[in-house]
């Protein structure tokens, strides 16, 4: 007999969360060899690969959701897996290729030259924690019954985090090509791990699009638009990924500021967004509609009483 407080294990969404590991470990291993090349022209193939297997892994850390929902098959085990797995793809692999491929060689004032790798590998471990620390807080929230807002997260999730220095590190290598001397780009790579590590702790909502419908009215132009996106996308896969990313990021900055409308017709859909108004809107519609049935009662009343009054008086209308 199957003991009911055993974890329930769905084959098909862990499947897509081992996926998930299984990109995270190669990742981490490809980067191991890039760092055993002597110079960054023999690396540069290795780093490469890391950062499509850390975009592979983000798809898969995409279907597994999805998946899940779904079929209904959402669990406490799926949950601590996708975190470990998370963890090893979006933490320990984004962050050990920064600190190799960008952040290695900061340029310090005179007399801290010493420590220059020492403060990539710092930026680097800051940003692996922080990680490590927003996955586990979520995973609290979730137990505790504390996170039942299904629309947004509580800080910038792991794996946009991940996308975002995956694909800016992507673009650096791209525009500089062989160059190791990468300049002021080392501290932008920086301050954005620095950044993401505060947001990814943060109380920021970012949108987590899991409400975002399809309808069929209107879907072809959306369907056109997508298709476009997407083949931009694949044809410069080393800049439009980083654009992509870096709006989602702003995107959750600038929201508190937009609309209740706004943030539904981005976060849902537009479809969505023209049929399904505000929660004040529809109270205000539905009290507009109360007082213009009421006017109408009222207007119905007063004219049956004015024929009554009529007919009484046996006068002609």
């Amino acid at each position: 007999m199957e003991n009911e407080r055993e974890p329930r294990i769905y084959l098909l969404p862990n499947l897509m969360t081992a996926g998930n590991l299984c990109c995270g470990f190669f990742a981490v291993l490809t980067i191991f060899k890039g760092m055993q090349m002597p110079e960054f022209e023999d690396a540069k193939h290795y780093y490469e690969t890391s950062l499509l297997l850390i975009f592979g892994a983000c798809l898969f850390d995409l279907l597994d959701g999805r998946l899940a929902r779904l079929g209904g098959q959402e669990s406490d085990f799926g949950r601590e897996f996708d975190s470990l797995a998370d963890l090893v793809s979006f933490g320990m692999a984004p962050a050990l290729l920064c600190s190799k491929a960008v952040l290695l060689n900061l340029e310090l004032p005179e007399g801290l030259q010493t420590a220059e790798s020492s403060v990539g590998w710092a930026i680097a471990f800051i940003y692996l924690l922080c990680g490590a620390i927003r996955l586990a807080r979520f995973n609290c929230l979730a137990i505790l019954g504390l996170e039942e807002d299904l629309k947004t997260f509580r800080g910038i999730p792991i794996p946009m985090a991940a996308g975002f220095i995956a694909s800016l590190t992507f673009l650096i290598i791209f525009l500089h090509d062989n160059d190791r001397e990468l300049g002021a780009w080392n501290w932008v790579m920086a301050g954005a791990m620095l950044g993401l590590s505060f947001l990814m702790i943060s109380n920021i909502r970012y949108p987590s699009f899991k409400k975002a419908g399809w309808s069929t009215r209107g879907s072809v132009p959306i369907l056109a638009i997508g298709t476009i996106l997407v083949g931009a996308t694949i044809v410069f896969f080393q800049v439009l990924p980083a654009v992509w990313f870096s709006a989602y990021l702003i995107y959750g900055l600038i929201r508190p500021v937009l609309s209740a409308k706004r943030r539904q017709a981005v976060e849902e859909g537009l479809e969505s967004a023209e049929v399904y108004e505000t929660d004040e809107e529809l109270e205000a519609d539905e009290e507009l509609e109360a007082d213009e049935e009421l006017e109408a009662d009222e207007e119905l009343e007063a004219d049956k009483e004015l024929e009554a009054d009529k007919e009484r008086d046996g006068r002609p209308d």
